[in-house]
């Protein structure tokens, strides 16, 4: 199923507010501006009243709009007037990797709570179906309690699983052959194999800068090297800076590729799929695997979920890595890979690394996919996490000392902020945590300790006056060190 045979098969209350999605990203619509009404679209777009009502709802879930009494729906302010940070600018050679002091304080941090969790990218609870995630896990086990008393026969993934993996990316367009996909535990089991099919230690991996720390401990730990690649925070690393680097001598030990297309962490960028495509291109012609985290691709703020690079993938030179971790059910740590033509390696990793995943959770996120239950959930999570990200960078410009720039990412629910040149987001983290604050500092997603004057904030938790006064806590603290 191509892209356009994709859109026309989702219902016409999601298409029409994708429409009117649009028309407030590209400033057609003006903040404020009054939308179109249920009689207007009726008679505009040719669709039912319910369809219309359905569509300016949806719209407001996803934080578009907002409904006023006696009134309609008006554009709802999202982005906050301030500036982003530049194109980054990493040394251009590969470098080993040492982040694991940092790490220990954060994780530490997380754990207390007492501290607000704004330093792991980990959603709030509250944000996901949990009742009936259970109701439905307690229905699965009554049926079939042999799913807690046996290992599972299907070492590579549940077939119902599989099944439904398939079908959403065939959904987007995306052809992806059966025997690709292989169920893991969560996305960082994912992407280990993946490095380990492609890569040796001593290698080198070509990656965005700034890059989610848990990638660069995965590298720590196969022993490979990060060449950091200069890349822009709201469109993704830069392809012809790749190009430039592959070309260069340190571009020779690189054996691999690995990047988020898609919402990348922690700014949030997102590819155009022409820069995708060169991409694959790029990659494909020079002979060097590209690995894809795509775990924030569901999570677009508005209109359709973007492609993965995976979809421009002609000759499998493309394994795509995932989970629902950020989506459905962080515990279940249900994750997935689309090995291309490394497959038949990968289940053998996996059958060697972890064995099967379990399949009670594997059938819980199947039936999950399969009832349409996930696709509505989505709908609602999507629009919270626009409206808590826009709520965040609001709080930033407010509390935060003068210069401040951040990101505003249309998808996933992260912030890169960058601080005043001369504070150091080391000691404010040490100061932060004092004051039972927690982020994560910006030399924790570099290699080579850059980015001293950035942090990430997590945007995946309810905006609280508990959780505005943290940060307004951390902004006087940033004021105090300028």
């Amino acid at each position: 199923m191509n892209t356009v045979t994709a859109k026309a098969n989702r219902p016409m209350y999601v298409r029409l507010a994708d429409e009117l999605s649009e028309l407030l990203v590209t400033g057609q619509l003006k903040d404020g501006d009054r939308l179109p009404s249920v009689r207007r679209l009726v008679a505009q777009k040719g669709v039912s009243a319910t369809t219309a009502v359905a569509a300016l709802r949806a719209l407001e879930q996803r934080g578009f709009a907002v409904a006023r009494p006696q009134s309609g729906y008006f554009a709802k302010p999202r982005r906050v007037d301030v500036d982003e940070p530049a194109t980054t600018r990493p040394p251009p050679a590969p470098h080993a990797v040492g982040i694991d002091s940092i790490m220990v304080q954060l994780i530490d941090a997380s754990q207390n709570p007492l501290i607000a969790a704004l330093g792991t990218a980990v959603p709030d609870p509250d944000l996901f179906p949990l009742r009936r995630l259970q109701r439905v896990l307690s229905a699965q086990a009554r049926r079939n309690p042999r799913l807690l008393g046996e290992y599972s026969p299907h070492y590579y993934g549940a077939e119902s699983l599989r099944r439904e993996l398939l079908r959403r990316y065939a959904d987007l367009g995306c052809s992806v052959p059966p025997d690709e996909v292989v169920v893991t535990n969560g996305c960082t089991e994912a992407l280990n194999l993946a490095l380990r099919c492609v890569t040796r230690p001593g290698d080198s991996v070509a990656l965005e800068s700034p890059v989610y720390y848990g990638v660069l401990q995965v590298l720590q730990n196969l022993g490979l090297q990060a060449l950091e690649i200069p890349t822009h925070p709201r469109d993704g690393l830069r392809v012809e800076a790749l190009d430039d680097a592959l070309k260069s001598r340190a571009g020779r030990k690189v054996r691999a590729c690995l990047l988020s297309a898609n919402f990348s962490n922690p700014t949030g960028a997102c590819l155009s799929d022409v820069d995708k495509e060169r991409l694959v291109r790029l990659c494909t012609r020079r002979g060097i695997p590209l690995i894809e985290d795509d775990i924030y691709g569901d999570l677009q703020h508005s209109g359709p979920r973007p492609l993965p690079a995976k979809a421009f993938d002609t000759s499998g030179n493309v394994i795509l890595c995932s989970s629902f971790s950020k989506t459905l059910a962080p515990g279940a740590r249900i994750g997935w890979l689309c090995g291309g033509r490394f497959s038949k390696t990968l289940r053998l990793r996996k059958f060697a690394s972890s064995g099967p995943t379990a399949a009670i959770l594997q059938e819980l996120v199947a039936e999950f996919l399969r009832s349409g239950a996930y696709e509505r959930h989505l709908v609602k999570l999507r629009g919270t996490y626009a409206r808590q990200v826009g709520q965040v960078a609001a709080a930033v410009s407010r509390y935060f000392p003068q210069g401040t720039r951040l990101t505003q990412p249309r998808g996933g629910f992260v912030t890169w902020v960058e601080l005043p040149r001369r504070l150091d987001s080391l000691s404010l983290f040490e100061a932060a945590i004092r004051h039972r604050v927690n982020f994560a500092p910006g030399p924790l997603f570099s290699a080579t300790g850059r980015y001293r004057n950035f942090l990430r904030l997590n945007c995946g938790r309810r905006m609280t006056p508990q959780l505005d006064a943290a940060l307004a806590r951390l902004g006087r603290l940033a004021v105090r060190m300028v």
